[in-house]
């Protein structure tokens, strides 16, 4: 899932499954593919949040650190939280980034498949990081990663059976990124036990990833030392101001919760009548298994849609939701005849011609 390499067919596809959303390298592999794209390769919510009107001091003036603890109580309520427990950063990646900083281990356990940059966080502080199959394998560590529910396929694991594994390991990191989208019962914020942090993200549900906003939920010393270490201003006064307004917002939360499942259900549609097999997902990103992944993506990526494969899983592709109904009729074009098991795209396409697919 890692290579980066460029050298080969499997190198080329490789540079989209180190993240997603890299619009720039799908425009230079696939130079004639029509614009707009529609990235697909994300699971962020394609209907954002309606941006509020900003005082402009949010723009000149360094964030109000009363605002920004009301920012901190306003995802506190929405996560079921203690606002003394709950810290704002510039997005949970710089999250993922400070933890091994902070709380340095050893051995770490990540249960996956899942997101790739713990892994590369924890790797990159000297940590032996071990992936493993199974909750009950991650006793033992000096620190163990669970992406609750997961990315790429959905998988949820109950808060009592995470607060169990919390007495056999040093520190539990719960990324609740995509939490936002199933019942809070399943999150880990309300109560995360005392060598707990739960990360999270505010940029994915309310569509706004550019703002740079995310949250760790943690035992009042541990928020403290995540505080200390984002230091002052951390996250910006338009990204107060925008979350503070987000986060009160139960009626848009709800609508978009229900519009989300709706459209799911709707791509998993699509995509079956193909002749995919739906594994898992969340009403943000849905998981597709086929024969063979690699001709689904070029065929879709010539057509100016960008989709997420896996190096490890090469018959897996995640697909994000679109955001419009333009969108969804190129997507249902360029899948092809209902009926029809999707291969690959008809004739020489734009990264084939240059000798890079």
């Amino acid at each position: 899932m890692e290579d980066r390499n460029i050298d080969t067919e499997s190198g080329e596809r490789d540079r989209f499954t180190y993240h997603g959303g890299d619009l720039g390298a799908a425009r230079a592999a696939f130079p004639d593919a029509p614009a707009p794209w529609i990235d697909l390769s994300t699971g962020i919510n394609p209907v954002p949040y309606p941006l509020p009107s900003l005082d402009p001091a949010a723009w000149t003036g360094l964030p109000d650190a009363g605002a920004a603890r009301a920012l901190e109580a306003a995802a506190a309520r929405a996560y079921g939280a203690e606002a003394a427990g709950t810290v704002a950063a510039p997005g949970t990646e710089a999250l993922i980034q400070w933890l091994p900083r902070l709380f340095p281990a050893r051995r770490v356990g990540v249960l996956g498949f899942t997101y790739g940059d713990h892994a590369r966080a924890w790797q990159a502080t000297g940590a032996t990081v071990e992936t493993v199959d199974t909750l009950a394998a991650l006793a033992g560590f000096d620190a163990a990663v669970v992406v609750n529910p997961n990315n790429p396929d959905g998988r949820l694991v109950a808060p009592a059976d995470l607060a169990a594994l919390a007495r056999h390991v040093g520190l539990l990191v719960v990324d609740e990124a995509f939490a936002d989208v199933v019942a809070p019962c399943w999150s880990h914020a309300p109560a995360p036990p005392p060598n707990a942090v739960v990360l999270r993200s505010f940029g994915k549900f309310y569509g706004l990833a550019g703002l740079r906003l995310g949250f760790a939920v943690a035992p009042p010393e541990r928020a403290a030392a995540l505080r200390a270490a984002l230091g002052p201003w951390a996250v910006s006064g338009p990204a107060i101001a925008v979350g503070r307004a987000a986060l009160a917002d139960d009626a848009w939360a709800a609508s978009a919760r229900a519009r989300l499942a709706r459209d799911a259900a709707r791509l998993d549609g699509l995509l079956t009548a193909r002749g995919a097999t739906v594994v898992g997902g969340t009403s943000l990103f849905r998981l597709a298994e086929v024969d063979d992944a690699d001709p689904w993506f070029r065929r879709l990526a010539v057509r100016g849609i960008l989709t997420r494969p896996f190096a490890e899983h090469p018959r897996r592709l995640r697909f994000g939701l679109p955001g419009d109904e333009a969108a969804w009729h190129r997507l249902d074009d360029a899948l092809g005849p209902l009926g029809t098991p999707v291969g690959p795209a008809m004739g020489r396409g734009p990264a084939a011609a240059a000798g890079s697919f």
